[in-house]
């Protein structure tokens, strides 16, 4: 993982250039966090330029965090436009998280000027621009890779923060994701006030000792 070949590249770059090649402004948005137990839906929303060309940028999740780390910092002080918005965890509980995802995307966009809005997935009709959505578009297009790089670091930062004012949980080394040994924390600490209760509702089939209840400690 982390490295990126030169097919990996040119396919990458040859789907932007679609859109480059007839003098479009385009703009990449992905998300992260949508799966997971814990923490915000994190949105970003990028406009790459046409040249530089960073090379080594893809889906974020085939790279390790220090070479996302690294191609954040240069598409950070490239990019066009960069924009991030989150949805948090009592906003995912009121609109569950496609609502919840639709809303840290709006936030992304906003003050965005593009000819055309790509989007990882399906298509998002609460922004008002031209959008076209890209299924698996992390691993098809050049923007809306960047746009998942920024995305997964951004939303990263946040859960090592609240590993610090939360301990106990690993959010540092899971990211709020469903690993055992995140279960198992929730298990033994209790739901915190970060925790999705709508993800945690099938926990007791999976761990019949899980009793629902929320952690005192931390609110």
């Amino acid at each position: 993982m982390g490295r990126v070949t030169n097919d990996r590249i040119r396919l990458l770059r040859e789907f932007d250039e679609r859109y480059w090649s007839r003098a479009l402004r385009i703009a990449g948005m992905d998300e992260a966090g949508r799966g997971a137990l814990a923490g915000p839906v994190v949105a970003a929303c990028v406009v790459m330029p046409r040249e530089p060309y960073i090379d080594g940028i893809d889906d974020s999740k085939k790279l390790t965090p220090q070479t996302r780390s690294r191609l954040y910092d240069g598409i950070i002080s490239t990019a066009l436009f960069v924009g991030t918005g989150a949805a948090d965890v009592h906003e995912i509980e009121r609109l569950n998280i496609l609502g919840a995802t639709r809303l840290a995307m709006a936030r992304a966009a906003a003050g965005l000027e593009c000819d055309i809005l790509l989007i990882d997935g399906v298509d998002m009709p609460d922004i008002p621009l031209p959008r076209k959505g890209v299924p698996h578009g992390d691993a098809e297009s050049y923007s809306i890779a960047a746009a998942s790089i920024v995305a997964k670091v951004t939303r990263d930062r946040h859960m090592d923060a609240l590993d610090c004012a939360l301990p106990g949980y690993g959010f540092a080394k899971h990211k709020g994701y469903g690993t055992d040994g995140h279960y198992r924390a929730i298990i033994n600490n209790g739901a915190s006030r970060e925790h999705r209760a709508l993800f945690l509702r099938s926990m007791s089939t999976r761990f019949p000792e899980w009793d629902g209840r929320s952690a005192a400690n931390h609110g």
